[in-house]
């Protein structure tokens, strides 16, 4: 296996490429004229080849110096790009930020945190992934992103999580469903709410399959729109209908005596330091969503 030539050995092969002289290059890397000697018979020997002639008091180049000397070049150019670049991550407010967080989180949540953290590290370059929980997790899992705003997961141990906020699953009917009228929910209308559901639960009842999830929207808004027509039912937290609620364009009513609870929170790898930037959005996300876990279904005019 062929080993990497000596960083050092490199930088003095090149002030003495440069200068011609054993003298001038331990005078320019402050080094001894015996410890430049001794570096260069090292690295000949590394290289297994003759870099200079010496005529004299001067030192040339052999051919296979200057084939050396073409990749040294290039070399040393790319170790100083990598000193400066870290460097620069070093400095206040450089750097980068990578998120992953659902549809409704990047709607809901961020725009409020991202406004802040770029008054505080306006310099970081910030790149969002949005995706559901499980994409999240996995792109936290392969290095993809830094953080992620998702739900509590499960069994993933290997993984941090940050609680923000709890909230509760609520049916959201439009101002003029028959439900918000009455106050409750009527169970047994429940399956009859969508009428796509049932033809593809119909679909596959005859294809003697059973379906064990119902199809989603990822657009909140459009579940909204829907809901407000009176097409159907939605499956909401309130804090995402503040705004419909408050109008009362939107009822919300439980999904039932038992509440179907969600953990919010953010991830990342256990064990691993966060930075001061990756502190600070934690912190500010921690701050944005204080009020979110306080929404209710209180708009409902009954349990059942």
């Amino acid at each position: 296996m062929t080993h990497p030539i000596d960083s050092r050995q490199l930088r003095a092969f090149a002030a003495l490429a440069r200068t011609g002289s054993f003298t001038l290059a331990a005078k320019e890397l402050f080094l001894s004229q015996s410890a430049v000697s001794h570096s260069m018979k090292a690295l000949e020997t590394d290289v297994g080849c003759r870099l200079f002639d010496r005529v004299g008091k001067k030192v040339l180049l052999t051919q296979a110096g200057e084939a050396l000397l073409h990749h040294t070049g290039k070399i040393l150019q790319e170790m100083a790009a990598a000193r400066a670049g870290l460097e620069q991550l070093g400095k206040w407010g450089a750097g980068r930020l990578r998120i992953g967080a659902s549809p409704t989180a990047c709607q809901y949540i961020l725009p409020t945190v991202l406004r802040e953290f770029k008054e505080s590290f306006p310099k970081c370059r910030i790149a969002i992934d949005p995706g559901d929980t499980l994409e999240v997790i996995e792109s936290v899992r392969n290095n993809r992103i830094d953080l992620a705003i998702t739900l509590e997961p499960r069994n993933e141990e290997q993984f941090e999580f940050h609680p923000l906020f709890t909230d509760e699953l609520t049916f959201l009917v439009g101002a003029m469903h028959p439900w918000a009228r009455e106050g409750h929910v009527v169970r047994g209308e429940i399956p009859k709410q969508s009428y796509t559901f049932r033809m593809v639960r119909d679909y596959f009842n005859q294809e003697d399959m059973v379906l064990n999830t119902v199809i989603e929207l990822g657009s909140m808004e459009a579940i909204k729109e829907l809901v407000k027509l009176g097409l159907g039912v939605g499956i909401l937290a309130p804090w995402i209908a503040q705004k419909e609620l408050q109008e009362k364009t939107l009822i919300a009513l439980p999904l039932g005596r038992r509440k179907m609870k969600r953990n919010w929170g953010v991830i990342h790898w256990r064990g691993r330091r966060l930075s001061l930037a990756e502190e600070t959005f934690l912190g500010l996300c921690k701050a944005a969503t204080i009020d979110l876990g306080k929404s209710s279904v209180a708009e409902a005019a009954a349990s059942l």
